[in-house]
């Protein structure tokens, strides 16, 4: 297995790790409201991601490693290369600050929790809860 296997796994393992996650694809402005509004039934999470960011690709792999509230989360995936758009709108809609990678935790309506880079742990979500 070469040294980039080891860090970002190999497509198996990506493909594998997929699975625990069913990512809702973050690709149009309506479904912000969408989310705000479902989150004051449950809980919603997204997860800022660069397509080519290294980092960004190692939290990513990571978190959904760790990952295993899917029954009690809904987890969103933005894209930031395709969707800037959205990107921006997150920020000044929960008063964040933009990061790449990013994990903002959405509870009635608002970001109660948001971090970056290497702070982005499934274990500091699940205590959030």
């Amino acid at each position: 297995m070469s040294v980039f296997s080891n860090i970002f796994g190999s497509s198996q393992e990506q493909n594998d790790s997929n699975k625990k996650i069913n990512w809702i694809a973050l690709t149009f402005m309506g479904q912000l409201d969408e989310m705000v509004a479902f989150s004051n039934q449950k809980p919603a999470v997204i997860f800022k991601h660069s397509t080519r960011c290294s980092i960004s690709r190692f939290a990513l792999k990571q978190f959904e490693n760790e990952f295993d509230l899917e029954d009690k989360i809904d987890a969103y995936y933005l894209d930031l290369l395709e969707h800037r758009d959205i990107s921006n709108e997150i920020a000044s809609r929960f008063g964040v600050y933009h990061q790449s990678p990013q994990l903002l935790l959405i509870k009635e309506g608002k970001s109660v929790y948001d971090v970056s880079h290497s702070d982005i742990d499934a274990g500091e979500l699940k205590g959030k809860l």
